[in-house]
């Protein structure tokens, strides 16, 4: 019996070891919310026995013997001063995040991420191999190149609502009749100016990336790879091919935030792995806090990236006199010290986030609308009231509108009236919590956690050599065999040819009756 137990410990650990791989981590972007999701990333797939290495710009984790940091912090350099300041959106003195904007701004985040020293170094040693690259999608597909380098499956991850951009990486774009832009502020069902507006945004960056930005981007990723793949003594594919040969997306949504849209094989929802499985406990003093408190607590945040303490004075104090006038308790994530706050208000520099959405005696959370906020929101089965500011933030609140258990208000310089009312409305009317639950248990009910699902789905890629199985044949045609565009040739030349032989025919025809008509004529001459 002991031998028999220790040969099954055995066989586990030659289990385990067998299913662990080396496994390359790419989140560049200088965003607190998009260093949570890389991250909850690394959190699985260490939890899955892999080992890790992990391109990012936060560096605070440190190193294990399966983790490994390249730093890339020298990215925040290249936001733009103020992009993401309130007072500036509000003032319309920020840049306009307009979809081209954000996309020669990320292509220049994956340029410079590619070209830093630091991660020049990890290409460059040949002695480097990976089972798997899980590069963050984020308007550029530079980062592809990666698994060209190391001759691996590549997996895209979203962190954002599956939308046509990212999609078309796997199959087709989306149909904008009955899906939405990632920057659009509108949600489906559409009318009939959305569904144009939204037809022609598509149509518009299409274009542009065709006859502009591909081109752009397929220069900058062969000057960066070539002399790489020149010390492998090996050629560089073209950039076509490694952009749309991803063996899977891992979209950090499921069908409570993004509806459900028609997805190929080779996406897989995610959402909620960020959310820890056990939630931290809440302090001592927030515990007292929230639990003494008998009308319930209004939650208020604008996420990790926006910062309250940005909003000009004048809201400022409008909010906090709205928020004294309450009877609630009001917890409101802020930047600096309030002086001469009111006694149901409290300050935190950082909240615990999900810890107080866990609680049950919290009402309301008033949030910007970022994808992270929306789905904990769901998770917890809080009703919310969005003031969205900038990219996806609009297309979020609308959904969750939409769904029922969500009020927006604007963000503007007198929205403190109005969000008193809609903190009232929210709370009284029973529907948006309901709604928020009954949202909860459709994301609960699932066959397995996101983070299991995660680690599920990167095994699948490396143990089935990039998991072709899944690819869409849409991948394998040229365009104009996707769009039929050679039946429609084949149908205008028969519809030409059609209509010179019928052009031919008739002025044969009428060639012929004034022929005979001039030799009936000729005749009634004669005869005359």
């Amino acid at each position: 019996m002991e031998n028999m137990m220790t040969l099954l410990v055995l066989l586990s650990a030659i289990l385990a070891c067998s299913e662990s791989a080396k496994i390359l981590l790419v989140f560049p972007g200088p965003s607190k919310s998009h260093g949570i999701l890389g991250d909850g990333y690394v959190r699985h797939l260490l939890n899955a026995g892999h080992e890790v290495t992990y391109i990012t710009p936060f560096t605070q984790r440190p190193p294990t013997a399966k983790l490994r940091t390249v730093d890339v912090s020298s990215n925040f350099d290249l936001l733009p001063p103020n992009i993401i300041n309130l007072k500036g959106i509000m003032d319309k003195s920020s840049e306009d995040m307009t979809a081209i904007f954000m996309i020669l701004m990320m292509l220049d985040i994956a340029e410079k991420t590619i070209a830093n020293a630091n991660v020049q170094k990890l290409l460059n040693d040949p002695t480097e191999q990976f089972d798997a690259v899980i590069v963050e999608w984020f308007f550029s597909e530079l980062g592809a190149g990666f698994a060209t380098v190391y001759e691996c499956p590549l997996i895209w991850s979203s962190s954002v609502d599956p939308h046509w951009q990212v999609l078309q990486l796997l199959d087709e774009p989306t149909n904008p009749a009955y899906t939405v832009d990632v920057m659009s502020t509108y949600s489906p069902p559409l009318s009939f100016l959305q569904r144009v507006n939204e037809l022609w945004n598509q149509l518009m960056v299409q274009f542009l990336k065709y006859v502009w930005l591909d081109g752009v981007e397929e220069k900058i990723y062969t000057s960066l790879f070539t002399p790489i793949l020149e010390k492998r003594v090996r050629k560089l594919p073209s950039f076509y091919e490694v952009r749309y040969n991803a063996s899977l997306l891992l979209s950090n949504s499921y069908v409570t935030t993004s509806g459900g849209a028609s997805l190929p094989q080779s996406h897989k929802f995610i959402g909620g792995y960020h959310i820890d499985d056990d939630v931290t406990p809440l302090s001592e003093d927030l515990k007292k806090l929230m639990d003494s408190a008998k009308d319930g607590v209004v939650y208020f945040s604008m996420g990790s990236n926006l910062r309250s303490k940005d909003l000009p004075d004048e809201v400022k104090i409008n909010l906090l006199k709205m928020f004294g006038s309450l009877k609630q308790t009001v917890i409101w994530k802020f930047e600096e010290v309030l002086p001469n706050l009111p006694k149901n208000v409290h300050i935190l520099q950082w909240a615990p986030q999900q810890a107080i959405l866990a609680h049950p005696n919290l009402a309301v959370f008033i949030t910007h609308g970022g994808l992270l906020s929306t789905t904990e929101s769901i998770y917890f089965g809080v009703p919310i009231i969005g003031i969205p500011v900038y990219g996806d933030q609009f297309m979020n609140v609308e959904k969750s509108m939409n769904k029922g258990y969500a009020l927006k208000v604007d963000l503007s310089y007198t929205m403190s009236e109005e969000l008193k009312k809609t903190i009232e409305e929210v709370i009284s009317n029973k529907r948006y919590a309901e709604k928020a639950k009954e949202l909860s248990f459709i994301h609960h009910d699932r066959p397995v956690k996101p983070g299991q699902e995660l680690a599920h789905w990167v095994n699948h890629v490396i143990n089935t050599r990039g998991a072709p199985h899944l690819r869409s044949p849409a991948l394998d045609l040229p365009l104009y065999k996707r769009k039929f565009l050679d039946l429609a040739a084949l149908v205008a030349v028969l519809v030409l040819a059609v209509y010179i032989l019928l052009k031919r025919a008739l002025a044969y025809i009428c060639s012929q009756v004034c022929s005979n008509k001039g030799k009936t004529a000729s005749k009634k001459k004669k005869n005359n």
